[in-house]
């Protein structure tokens, strides 16, 4: 359970990339927790439309919007209509395994365009809103994979890569206009998806490897977020942020 209330966060206008579902669909839900105005994009229409439904109650009813990301005019379409955004999440991301003798130059395109393309022009999107606005908050999802270089997963870990090097960048880059964009690094997260993985002895293993003997829940990844977009850090930039139970 969320235990900690973040005034700063209430009436913010939130948008959640790949919010359907994971991890994006425990920002959705702590976020409106807080009494935020979220605004989700994912091209799942199925499990969209079955989280706002469920989240109606919410202060400020989470507004779901069936988007392709790796569309860009859409993508900028979508955030257009989104208005003035206070908190920009880049969450959505693909980890299929695949080969590197499998990966052609169209497979490449793709997933660079699902893992890593997307980050930037959100964020090229919502951040005329943010100076004029004097300020925002910009975080993108990274990933533990690529520092332990785990295997069959080169191109996810090449955009994971880079999405921390942007971050780095756009911090720079936008800081004088009160702009703050941080990474945030989890672990192995218990999600549905990552039973298709990992078996429960591997599961264990991970387990046994962190500091921290407990399962990595996509409810303290969200805890994490919330700190990092509210005013409480207001002096966090240009960073990435772990959440691994130790692993790493």
């Amino acid at each position: 359970m969320l235990s900690a209330i973040y005034p700063s966060l209430r009436d913010k206008q939130v948008v959640v990339t790949g919010g359907a579902s994971g991890i994006g669909a425990t920002f959705v839900s702590a976020f409106a927790a807080q009494g935020a105005k979220v605004t989700f994009l994912d091209i799942l229409a199925s499990e969209g439309h079955a989280l706002a439904d469920a989240l109606s109650h919410s202060p400020h009813p989470p507004v779901y919007v069936q988007t392709d990301l790796t569309n860009i005019d859409a993508l900028t379409q979508a955030l257009e209509g989104v208005g003035t955004v206070d908190v920009l999440i880049n969450n959505a991301a693909n980890d299929d395994r695949h080969r590197l003798e499998d990966i052609t130059p169209q497979f490449w395109e793709e997933r660079i365009a699902v893992n890593l393309r997307h980050f930037l022009f959100c964020a090229k999107a919502v951040v005329p809103g943010m100076k004029a606005k004097g300020g925002g908050a910009i975080l993108n999802m990274g990933s533990i994979s690529w520092h332990l270089g785990l295997s069959d997963l080169v191109l996810y870990e090449t955009a994971k890569a880079g999405i921390e090097g942007m971050t780095r960048a756009l911090a720079r880059d936008l800081g004088p206009y009160g702009i703050r964009v941080t990474s945030i690094v989890p672990g192995n997260v218990s999600t549905p998806r990552q039973t298709k993985w990992y078996s429960p002895e591997a599961e264990g293993e991970i387990v046994a490897q962190q500091c921290m003997k407990s399962r990595l829940m996509p409810e303290h990844v969200a805890a994490l977020a919330l700190f990092l977009a509210s005013d409480d850090a207001c002096m966090c930039t240009g960073h990435e942020y772990w959440i691994d139970a130790g692993w790493r």
